[in-house]
């Protein structure tokens, strides 16, 4: 069966004639409860709607009453809800042909269901657990166009770009379009080209609202959703704006994601967004892929921390990593005292030129850059599944934010790891922050700060504390962090040995009998030489292609490779993150690859 969504260019009456018979009958010779036959039908009577907006004249009688008959048929069958067996193999069909994984990660399929059966939800997931598959996948079965809300404007193109690869039809409308590829993109919204469109909740306000109108929205995903609320880390007075969006854009089921929120945040998300009894699903906070280490700055043992950073970055040579410090002076010193000694690193900070830090950030998303040295304006914009390390020079503001900047590490699922370097003297620098700050503000700050700093003092399995404080509770790690293992992931990494003008040289670790070393960043063993060239083509197709490496095949994914070795695209389609559009796009040149070995 042809896809009923897709009308082609119609200009005579005879060729709508045509095109109304072909919808009609893939609706009729199929089942109503087929959720992808409800999708592309719909999106085909949209698109057939916009037509004779702009030509009425080529609709005869017999042509519009089969249009308003195929209308009734599927606003009925929308009634009924779809069996959970149909729902199931719709959407693990759509995850594999689409996205090319054969398994949903924990809490995927519950928020697919939720808002495929049209409720509102709430998810609560890490960093890593996958929330953009959850209004991805349903924008495909859906039909029409799901409105993502992001306030990550430099997010978006990477969205967008890696959506494109897997065969989606989406876009993003922000600040950074000129107006006339703005008014483009507009147009073709409007039209019903776009499955997916990301925009900022400030252009909501303006002309992409006032287009969004008129378009079918099959469902609305707000991500950073705690963006939204008072109560929550990172709160956005634009986010203010999003609560009458149920009134605005229809009746369409309001996903609201976000990685971390306590009852208060999440209840405050429900009621700032209008949910009607939504679905609520809360992912565990315990990502068992980091390894979590803290080292104590000044007192009896003090330790070196510019040292320590180099090192850690050395011994992790090409691998994508981020260093946070508390100051924009502290950035650019590390980062040139890293590029001084051998280490791939850029700065990134507030008070860069804008030109300065897109370039940056841009760097290190294509991999043209192993390691950047940022504040906390760096992160959110950043979608990457391979960085294998963030180092903390000082500590974060609160606990939340350090579970948050910790995230971006290892979302790819494999072994990354978090070292943070933290002192009472960084409680004083974040107070002062907040001396002309309101008292109620203030003293939030203060309260948040402290918590940080005794979590890191806390005796015990750190993964244990830190999800603790989320409001879960597990048992020790035993594995995942420096307290369980009494692993000292500085000591067991190659020492340093001073040369002339300031730069280092290295030599192997001596490690005492009791300490353990740590691993290395990839779990079984050091990658073979295979999965270098592998990723050495991905970077050359990326780069041709002009999108991130990880757009075209995740770090886990090509060590599946590289453990399996497939060498037929049957073989190939079976490795996990692997879909047809890819095998089309790009299958051959790694099966070449892979069968010379």
């Amino acid at each position: 069966m042809s896809d009923p969504s897709a009308v082609p260019s119609v200009t005579t009456p005879d060729e709508l004639a045509r095109e109304v018979a072909r919808l009609r009958d893939a609706w009729t010779q199929g089942s109503p409860e087929d959720i992808r036959l409800r999708s592309e039908c719909a999106a085909g009577l949209e698109r057939l709607r916009a037509l004779y907006r702009k030509n009425p004249s080529l609709f005869g009688r017999p042509e519009l009453a089969a249009l308003r008959a195929l209308a009734d048929a599927l606003a009925d069958a929308l009634k009924t809800p779809v069996s959970a067996r149909a729902l199931d193999g719709a959407a693990r069909a759509e995850l594999k042909a689409t996205f090319g994984y054969d398994t949903f990660r924990p809490g995927q399929e519950a928020i697919i269901a939720a808002v495929v059966a049209g409720r509102d939800c709430i998810g609560v997931m890490p960093t890593g657990a996958g929330k953009s598959l959850t209004y991805q996948l349903p924008a495909r079965l859906l039909g029409g166009t799901t409105l993502v809300v992001s306030p990550l404007i430099a997010l978006m193109k990477d969205q967008v770009d890696a959506l494109s690869e897997l065969g989606v039809r989406a876009t993003f409308l922000n600040s950074t379009l000129e107006p006339d590829e703005k008014k483009r993109r507009i147009d073709a919204l409007v039209r019903g080209d776009y499955e997916i469109v990301y925009a900022a909740p400030e252009g909501l306000e303006a002309s992409v609202g006032t287009a969004l109108r008129h378009v079918r929205l099959s469902l609305i995903a707000v991500d950073e959703a705690h963006c939204i609320s008072q109560w929550g880390h990172d709160f956005r007075p634009a986010y203010r704006k999003l609560a009458g969006l149920r009134k605005r854009f229809g009746e369409a089921p309001i996903l609201a994601l976000t990685a971390t929120a306590t009852e208060d945040v999440v209840n405050d998300i429900v009621a700032q967004l209008g949910m009607r009894e939504p679905a609520r699903y809360k992912g565990s906070f315990f990502r068992p892929n980091l390894h979590v280490h803290a080292y104590k700055k000044g007192g009896a043992s003090p330790i070196d921390v510019r040292s320590s950073i180099l090192r850690l970055a050395r011994a992790r040579r090409g691998e994508s990593g981020i260093v946070y410090c508390l100051s924009r002076k502290s950035v650019e010193g590390i980062a040139e005292y890293l590029m001084q000694n051998g280490v791939s690193a850029r700065a990134y900070h507030a008070g860069l030129p804008p030109e300065e830090r897109s370039s940056a950030q841009d760097a290190f998303r294509r991999d043209d850059v192993a390691v950047i040295v940022a504040t906390v304006a760096f992160g959110m914009g950043i979608d990457k599944p391979n960085i294998r390390y963030v180092i903390h020079r000082d500590m974060p503001r609160s606990i939340e934010g350090y579970y948050q900047e910790i995230g971006r590490a290892g979302r790819d699922g494999l072994r990354s790891d978090c070292v943070l370097f933290y002192s009472y003297a960084d409680v004083a620098s974040y107070d002062r922050f907040v001396d002309d700050s309101s008292p109620e503000i203030a003293e939030r700050h203060r309260r948040q700060v402290r918590e940080m700093l005794n979590l890191a003092d806390a005796s015990g399995c750190r993964h244990e504390l830190l999800v603790g404080y989320l409001g879960e509770q597990i048992a020790p790690c035993k594995v995942s962090c420096d307290r369980c293992t009494a692993s000292d992931i500085v000591a067991s990494s190659p020492r340093l040995v001073e040369k002339r003008r300031g730069k280092s040289r290295t030599e192997p670790a001596r490690v005492p009998a009791d300490v353990d070393q740590s691993p290395p960043a990839y779990d079984d063993a050091v990658p073979s030489e295979l999965f270098q060239r592998l990723k050495q083509l991905r970077k050359a197709i990326a780069d041709e292609r002009r999108v991130p490496a990880y757009v075209v095949f995740s770090d886990a994914t090509l060590l599946e490779m590289t453990a399996k070795k497939p060498s037929s695209e049957a073989e190939l389609l079976d490795v996990s993150g692997v879909g047809p559009k890819k095998i089309a796009a790009y299958g051959k040149a790694f099966l070449d690859l892979l069968r010379d070995g």
